[in-house]
C-alpha cells in the first residue's frame, strides 16, 4: 500500500527484507550507506520506507533505528492474534519450517515454546503465540519513537482505501493521489486457515486477555477483534 504512492519509495529489494536494524554492523555503516544502498531507484521521493516484519520483535532495533534515523515514521500493521498465528502456521508450513498440524502446532506452543536455528532465519518460525503479544513488542518503539509510531489493524485496513489515504495523510504524502488497487487483498489464500476445536481456541483466547488488554490501554482505544470467535473454530 505503501509502495504503490508515487511519493514514497520502499527498500528494494524488498525480498529478502533488509533487516538493517538487526545487524549493528550495518548500522555501523551510517544513514548515507542506508539510502544509497536501499534507495537509490528512486532518489526523488519525499518519503522512504522499508519492511521487515521481524523488527517489531527486537528491542535492540529500535535502539538502532533511532540512533541512525532519529526522528522517523514507525508503522505496525496488527491483526487479532489468534489469526495472526494460523497465518504463521501456513506460512511456516508453506516454507518447509513446520510439518505439524495447526491444532497441534498451537496446543504444543501454549505449553512451551519450540527450539529454532538463529542461523536458519532472523526470527522463531515457531512463535504463533508469542508473536501476538503485541504490547510487550511494542513498548520499546514508543519509547523511542514516542507519537511517530502508527498503529494499525489489519481488520480495519484490508479492502479500505479510505483507512489508506488517511495513513499517507498521517505519513506526509499527498493522501488525495489513490493509486489502483487499495482495495485488493493481498495474500488473501491465507484466510483459508484450518478450523480449530472450540476449547482450543477458547485457550488461545485466555492466552491473549491479558496482553490484548494491555494493548488497548497502551494504544487508549478499543481493539477492532471481539475476544471470542467462532469463524476459526470447528466443533
Amino acid at each position: 500500500m505503501l509502495e504503490a504512492h508515487p511519493q514514497v519509495a520502499m527498500a528494494r529489494p524488498a525480498r529478502p527484507e533488509p533487516k538493517v536494524f538487526l545487524s549493528a554492523d550495518a548500522v555501523a555503516h551510517g544513514l548515507d550507506w542506508y539510502r544509497d544502498t536501499y534507495f537509490a531507484h528512486d532518489p526523488g521521493a519525499s518519503l522512504l520506507g522499508e519492511k521487515s516484519t521481524s523488527y517489531l520483535e527486537y528491542a535492540t532495533a529500535a535502539r538502532r533505528a533511532a540512533s541512525m534515523l532519529g526522528h522517523a515514521h514507525i508503522v505496525a500493521l496488527l491483526r487479532e492474534p489468534r489469526d495472526r498465528a494460523l497465518s504463521n502456521w501456513q506460512f511456516s508450513t508453506a516454507q518447509g519450517f513446520e510439518e505439524r498440524t495447526a491444532e497441534q502446532a498451537l496446543a504444543e506452543n501454549l505449553r512451551q515454546a519450540r527450539r529454532w536455528d538463529p542461523a536458519a532465519t532472523s526470527s522463531s518460525p515457531y512463535a504463533y503465540l508469542e508473536r501476538g503479544r503485541y504490547a510487550d513488542y511494542l513498548r520499546p518503539w514508543f519509547q523511542e519513537f514516542g507519537a511517530g509510531v502508527h498503529v494499525r489493524f489489519y481488520e480495519e485496513v484490508v479492502g479500505n482505501p479510505g483507512a489508506v489515504a488517511e495513513l499517507y495523510d498521517t505519513l506526509g504524502v499527498d493522501s488525495r493521489i489513490r493509486p489502483p488497487g487499495l482495495d485488493r487483498h493481498i495474500n488473501a489464500s491465507r484466510d483459508h486457515a484450518p478450523a480449530l476445536p472450540h476449547e482450543l481456541d477458547r485457550r488461545l483466547a485466555d492466552y491473549f486477555a491479558d496482553s490484548n488488554r494491555r494493548l488497548s490501554e497502551l494504544l487508549g482505544r478499543p481493539l477492532p477483534w471481539p475476544e471470542t470467535s467462532g469463524s476459526r473454530t470447528s466443533d
